[in-house]
């Protein structure tokens, strides 16, 4: 079974940076593509980005496309989500998923194991 555990998450001032972690146990990550999503109070979840296998990275929210990106370090078993200019508009729960061994990031559905998510919060 795989398990994603997210950490990372905090506090921080509206410009700041954060970076998310995404460990993978259970399986090598190196079959895995991973989706980041949030969730900010009162609105639905949203996929934001997503690190394929084979390292193409998908952005699904233009949001935070030139703010955030993925990166992936096989060895570690671990996926990472920098954000950077923060907002307090990215105040969420974040989390990480996939939809399996071998999908690519596909349109962001579909995802069959989730993290249980980590709580990001940008003060004005």
């Amino acid at each position: 079974q795989v398990q994603l555990v997210e950490s990372g998450g905090g506090s921080v001032e509206s410009g700041g940076s954060l970076r998310l972690a995404c460990a993978m146990s259970g399986f090598p990550l190196l079959y895995y593509s991973i989706s980041w999503f949030r969730q900010a109070p009162g609105k639905e979840r949203e996929a934001i980005l997503c690190i394929s296998h084979s390292d193409t990275i998908v952005y699904f929210a233009d949001s935070v496309r030139g703010r955030f990106t993925v990166s992936r370090d096989n060895d570690k078993n671990t996926a990472y989500l920098q954000m950077s200019s923060l907002r307090p508009e990215d105040t969420a729960d974040y989390y990480c998923a996939t939809e399996g061994e071998y999908e690519d990031c596909g349109d962001g559905h579909g995802m069959n194991f989730w993290g249980e998510g980590t709580s990001v919060t940008v003060s004005a």
